[in-house]
C-alpha cells in the first residue's frame, strides 16, 4: 500500500471543498489551489493550506500543469485529487503527475486516453460486446463525409466533439440544409475547449433517457456496479435534475446496464471510481454513449441511496487499498439539483454577478455541496454551478415532497437562479409521472413566466473594529486576523459626535442592455466566437447574429427587427460588457 499523507485538489468550487473534507475524514493534509479571483474562496479556507495558481482565467490558474505541480512540489503534496472539469479528464495531466512521483487519484492515463476519445470508447465497447448508438467510427474531416454519414443514418442526427462532453461541441441536424453550420459550429468549440476539432456522427435518438452507471474498481481486480442515474431532465445536452433508481429501469435492466458498465472499464484497464453512460430509447434498448473518467457531478445521490463516501473510496483505491466494500444495497430515493446561475425564464441564459443572500435549507434527508456564501462572486470564467441541493426519500414520491420544500427553504439573491426551474420541474406531470425524457425542457416546458427573487436592500452594516486580511507569502495564502483601532469621530454641528460609519450592502449586478429600437446589446459578459453577418447587410427577425461564448457556454444572439445592420461594433475575439451594444439594425 502507498503512504499517502496529504492530497492536493487541483480544483475550485463546491467539488474542491468535496473532496477536501473527504480528504479530513482520512486523516490527511489538504492543500488548495486558487486563481487570484479566488483568493477568499470557500474552499481555500477549508483546506489547511491554500496557494495561489494564478490569474482568473482558467487557462492561466487551473488549467496550468507546471503551476500546479509546482505548488504540489513546495507544498510537498503526497497525491492530487482533479475533481471534475479542468484538468480531471486530461491524461497528459494525469501521466505528468505520475512522473512527478505523486499519487495520482484516478484512472491511468492510459484509460483516460482511450475513454475520452469518444471514438475510441466506442471501438473500445464495441469490441466488450456493449452496443453504441449506430453511427461513424471515424472522425470526419468535412461537410461532405458528414452528408454521406448522414445518408446512412438518416436525420436526425447528431454532430459530436470526439474529445468532448458535457454538450460541448454537439450539435443536432435535422435537416440537410442546416449541416455546414452544424459542422462548422461543433468543430469551433470542440477546438476552443477540447483543443481537438475532431468530430464525428451518431444517429440521433428521439425521446430518449439518459441512463448512467456509477461503477468502481480497485487496483485487485474487485469492481462493483452502484446502480444507475437518471439524467433525462436537460437543457442544452447539459443535466439539471439527476435521481436514482430511474423510475423507468426494471431490475432485469438495472442488471444489464451494471454487467455492460463493468465490462467497458474491464476493456479499458479501467482502477478508480468512473461512470457509464447509455442512452436508453422508447423501446428499452440502451446504446453505450460515453464514459466518464472521473467523479461525475451527480456522484451524490448514489452517495445517499448506497452510504458509499465516493471521494474517500477513491483515496483508498489510489493508495492501493481493496474497496471497502463488494456489494451495496440501495435505499430509498434521491434526487439532485443543480443551482446554477442562469436565468430559466430567458432561455437558461448565464448570469455572472455577487450573490447578495444565500442561505441553504436544512432538516432530514436533505444535503447542499456548495463553495459559496453570501458575497461570493459567480464568475463568467467558470462554470455557473453555485451548489447542488440533494434530498433523500424513503420513496420517490416522499423525495419530491421533501424537495418541494427544501426548494422553498433555499434562498439565493443577486444572481438568477435555476431555482425557479426546479419548483416548476417539480409540478409537471411528466416529472412527477417519471415520463420525462432529454427533450423535455426544450419541447414540453413553458418557462417564459418563471420569476427570480428580488435582492433586497440589506440594512447598513457598522464597520467592525476586528478585521480579517488575506496576504500571501511565497505563493501560499494566509488568513491574518487584527484589531485595527477606530480613530476619534470629529465633532459634528452642536458639538455632537455621528454615529458609527456605515458602508452600503453589495449590491453587484449586471448592467440592464440599452433599449431602443434596432439596438442589439450584450446579455451578458463574454467573448464574441462569431459575427453572422456584415455591416449593410439585410437580416430578418429572429436571425443569429452573434455567438456570444460566457460561463463555458456558447449562446446564440439573435435580432428582433428585421432591417439593415447600420452599424456592427465588435468582430470575432472581441471581449464585449454586459449591456453593451453590439449591433444596430435600421
Amino acid at each position: 500500500m502507498t503512504v499517502m499523507e496529504s492530497v492536493l485538489v487541483a480544483n475550485r468550487g463546491e467539488i474542491a471543498v468535496r473532496v477536501i473534507r473527504a480528504a479530513r475524514e482520512e486523516g490527511l493534509r489538504t492543500i488548495a489551489v486558487y486563481s487570484e479571483l479566488d483568493r477568499d474562496a470557500v474552499h481555500t479556507r477549508m483546506a489547511h493550506e491554500a496557494w495561489n495558481i494564478g490569474p482568473a482565467p482558467a487557462a492561466e490558474s487551473y488549467l496550468d500543469i507546471d503551476a500546479i505541480l509546482r505548488v504540489a512540489a513546495e507544498a510537498d503534496a503526497s497525491a492530487v485529487h482533479p475533481g471534475y472539469g479542468f484538468l480531471a479528464e486530461n491524461a497528459e495531466f494525469a501521466r505528468r503527475v505520475i512522473e512527478a512521483g505523486l499519487i495520482w487519484v484516478g484512472p491511468s492515463p492510459e484509460a483516460i486516453s482511450l475513454m475520452g476519445d469518444k471514438i475510441s470508447s466506442r471501438r473500445a465497447a464495441q469490441e466488450a460486446g456493449v452496443a453504441g448508438v449506430p453511427g461513424t467510427l471515424d472522425p470526419l474531416g468535412s461537410v461532405e463525409e458528414v452528408q454521406e454519414a448522414a445518408g446512412e443514418f438518416g436525420f436526425p442526427i447528431a454532430v459530436k466533439a470526439a474529445h468532448g462532453g458535457g454538450g460541448k461541441g454537439l450539435r443536432v441536424v435535422h435537416d440537410p440544409d442546416a449541416l455546414a453550420d452544424a459542422f462548422e459550429a461543433a468543430r469551433r468549440e470542440a477546438d476552443a475547449y477540447f483543443a481537438n476539432p475532431e468530430v464525428y456522427v451518431e444517429r440521433y435518438l428521439e425521446r430518449p433517457r439518459h441512463i448512467e452507471a456509477q461503477i468502481i474498481v480497485d487496483r485487485h481486480g474487485n469492481g462493483v456496479f452502484l446502480g444507475e442515474r437518471d439524467c433525462s431532465l436537460q437543457r442544452r445536452h447539459q443535466k439539471l435534475i439527476e435521481e436514482t433508481p430511474s423510475p423507468v429501469i426494471t431490475p432485469a435492466q438495472r442488471a444489464a446496464i451494471g454487467e455492460a458498465a463493468l465490462k467497458v472499464a474491464a476493456a479499458a484497464g479501467y482502477v478508480n471510481a468512473g461512470t457509464v453512460e447509455f442512452l436508453m430509447d422508447q423501446d428499452g434498448e440502451f446504446y453505450f454513449l460515453e464514459m466518464n473518467t472521473r467523479l461525475q457531478v451527480e456522484h451524490t445521490v448514489t452517495e445517499m441511496v448506497t452510504g458509499v463516501d465516493l471521494a474517500r473510496e477513491q483515496l483508498r483505491v489510489a493508495r492501493g487499498e481493496p474497496l471497502s466494500f463488494d456489494t451495496v444495497e440501495t435505499r430509498g430515493h434521491a434526487i439532485e439539483f443543480r443551482i446554477n446561475a442562469e436565468d430559466p425564464a430567458k432561455g437558461f441564459l448565464p448570469n455572472p454577478g455577487d450573490i447578495v443572500e444565500y442561505e441553504e435549507p436544512g432538516g432530514l434527508g436533505i444535503r447542499v455541496d456548495s463553495g459559496v456564501r453570501a458575497g461570493s462572486a459567480i464568475s463568467q470564467y467558470y462554470d455557473n454551478l453555485i451548489a447542488k441541493l440533494v434530498v433523500w426519500g424513503r420513496d420517490r414520491t416522499e423525495a419530491i415532497e421533501r424537495s418541494r420544500r427544501a426548494l422553498a427553504e433555499f434562498t439565493i439573491t443577486g444572481v438568477a437562479t435555476t431555482i425557479p426551474f426546479h419548483c416548476f420541474a417539480l409540478r409537471s406531470e411528466a416529472f412527477v409521472a417519471g415520463t420525462h425524457h432529454t427533450k423535455s425542457v426544450e419541447d414540453e416546458m413553458d418557462l417564459t413566466g418563471l420569476q427570480q427573487p428580488a435582492s433586497p436592500l440589506l440594512p447598513e452594516e457598522e464597520e467592525m473594529a476586528r478585521r480579517s486580511m488575506t496576504v500571501e507569502v511565497g505563493g501560499r495564502r494566509y488568513t491574518v486576523n487584527l484589531w485595527a483601532p477606530e480613530l476619534p469621530a470629529a465633532p459634528g454641528a452642536g458639538g455632537a459626535r455621528p454615529g458609527p460609519r456605515r458602508r452600503p450592502p453589495k449590491l453587484t449586478q449586471a448592467a440592464a442592455p440599452p433599449t431602443g429600437e434596432g439596438l442589439v446589446a450584450a446579455p451578458m459578459q463574454g467573448t464574441i466566437v462569431k459575427v453572422h453577418h456584415k455591416a449593410g447587410e439585410r437580416v430578418d427577425a429572429g436571425e443569429p447574429l452573434f455567438i456570444l461564448e460566457a460561463m463555458k457556454m456558447e449562446n446564440e444572439i439573435r435580432s428582433e427587427n428585421a432591417g439593415e445592420i447600420v452599424d456592427l461594433r465588435v468582430a470575432a475575439g472581441d471581449k464585449v460588457s454586459a449591456g453593451q451594444v453590439l449591433a444596430i439594425i435600421r
